[in-house]
């Protein structure tokens, strides 16, 4: 019975293991979700952008310029923008749980948000329970980690948001980081983590 168990248990890791190989933030790659994805490229880089306008906007209230923007299934629509709060009230944190009580969980699992970074470990939890069934994000959390070192205002762990979504049990799509924005997403960052 301990040898079943012992390979059961070996047999998920190396499928957990095998789910992050070629997907994690480690690979410095898009994604391969891109396929099917409800937004096409032209509609990713313009909702970065937006995202990237919210971020800078919250640098005015003297917070990090972290931005997010929730999209509705047509790919069109912004059902909602959030730049950072606070520590703990990141903008994609923020958005899933207003988007929570807003709408229907079946809803938001049609819905994309679309972030400037990568969501930390605690933003892409929120986003799990909130049933938002896909991500968009332009750049790694561990290239925002460069900029900002080991400033209290994000203490960013290296934990990238797919190995938390492949620990859960729902199959959230996520597309990024987004390379070609890359300069233009991280411009705010370098101004402000001086």
């Amino acid at each position: 019975m301990k040898n079943i168990a012992m390979t059961v248990s070996l047999a998920f890791l190396l499928l957990t293991l095998g789910a992050c190989v070629g997907t994690g933030s480690w690979d410095r790659k898009p994604s391969s979700d891109s396929e099917g994805f409800p937004l096409n490229h032209h509609q990713i880089l313009k909702h970065l952008r937006t995202a990237n306008e919210t971020g800078k906007e919250a640098v005015k209230s003297g917070h990090p310029p972290f931005g997010a923007v929730l999209v509705a299934p047509d790919g069109e629509t912004v059902l909602m923008k959030q730049g950072n709060v606070s520590l703990m009230d990141h903008a994609e944190t923020v958005i899933a749980r207003q988007a929570f009580v807003k709408y229907a969980p079946d809803y938001l699992w049609t819905c994309t948000l679309v972030t400037t970074a990568e969501p930390c470990a605690m933003c892409a939890g929120n986003v799990y329970w909130a049933n938002i069934g896909n991500v968009v994000y332009g750049v790694e959390e561990i290239t925002v980690k460069e900029l900002t070192g080991a400033d209290k205002k994000n203490p960013t762990m290296n934990l990238p948001c797919r190995t938390v979504f492949t620990a859960g049990q729902k199959p959230i799509r996520v597309v990024g980081p987004v390379p070609e924005l890359k300069d233009e997403l991280l411009a705010p960052h370098r101004a402000y983590w001086k």
